[in-house]
């Protein structure tokens, strides 16, 4: 994959973040407030835990840090894939912010 071809679907999936975020502000009583600066953005619950994401951009990957620890993932078939356990991106971050948010949320 090209840098290029990384950075537009880093893009995509950082704009899907976002856009989720907003829909979940919406949509219930969840409070995320997403703060995004260039290729991070960090979610910042109500009970002011955080989870941060961020481009690593000579790996071609897209990092997590969570309370559950540091995840990196891989662009695998279309999906980001974590390095370690191959599971998924949005489902980790589905997980991961409904277990410090202390709310049920879907990314």
């Amino acid at each position: 994959m090209t840098d290029l071809e990384y950075l537009n679907h880093a893009e995509v999936a950082l704009a899907a973040i976002e856009q989720a975020c907003d829909r979940i502000n919406d949509a219930s009583d969840a409070d995320i407030d997403n703060q995004r600066t260039g290729g991070m953005i960090t979610l910042t619950f109500a009970n002011r835990s955080q989870i941060i994401i961020n481009l690593q951009k000579p790996l071609h990957e897209i990092w997590m840090a969570a309370r559950s620890g540091g995840h990196h993932y891989k662009l695998n078939n279309g999906l980001w894939l974590d390095t370690k356990d191959s599971s998924e991106f949005f489902a980790a971050l589905t997980f991961s912010a409904s277990e410090q948010s202390g709310l049920q949320l879907a990314f």
